[in-house]
């Protein structure tokens, strides 16, 4: 079997957005950064929310059987190391953004670069983790801002994005010329 410390170093090489999953209902608030999320499918258009079985957050997904996947920009960053602070009351995480709502009832994080608001439809145990399967039911983009990415086991801004490339045009992005 591989050793964890090795995967885990091997992970540290794969950049991933920063999010914050929130929920609320009958379980109340919860709240956490994470970086494993992904799509699955546009159609339905489908996620999946890996979260450690072992965080609060846990329970208190599954009981709402809701969660909002808020996508943050670089600006973020702060609010980021907030809500992976285990330690952190919910009140007091909630209370350094401002939230909103869609379809569910989960906050949804104004300035966000996305929010994805969705209906928990499966969960799987996978090890030390649960995925959950979500359906999404709205979602909010903001146009704008630069995205934040985990990589090498810190934050990293993600600059300006490119316009599409097509067969007969390479992408543009600012401060770059085509060669």
């Amino acid at each position: 079997m591989l050793d964890k410390h090795i995967f885990r170093d091997a992970m540290a090489g794969l950049g991933a957005a920063v999010n914050i999953i929130s929920s609320d209902g009958v379980a109340g608030l919860a709240g956490c950064t994470a970086s494993a999320v992904c799509g699955v499918t546009d159609e339905p258009p489908t996620l999946l929310v890996c979260i450690n079985r072992g965080s609060r957050n846990n329970a208190a997904f599954r009981a709402n059987g809701a969660l909002c996947v808020n996508v943050l920009s670089a600006d973020q960053q702060a609010l980021a190391a907030h809500f992976a602070t285990g330690s952190l009351p919910m009140t007091e995480r909630f209370a350094a953004a401002q939230w909103n709502t869609l379809a569910t009832g989960a906050p949804v994080l104004l300035g966000a670069l996305a929010s994805l608001d969705c209906e928990i439809e499966s969960v799987t145990e996978v090890g030390t983790h649960t995925v959950f399967f979500c359906a999404v039911k709205a979602a909010h983009t903001h146009v704008g801002g630069d995205a934040l990415i985990y990589y090498g086991r810190s934050y990293h801004r993600v600059g300006t994005r490119c316009a599409p490339a097509t067969l007969a045009q390479p992408a543009q992005c600012p401060g770059t010329h085509a060669q």
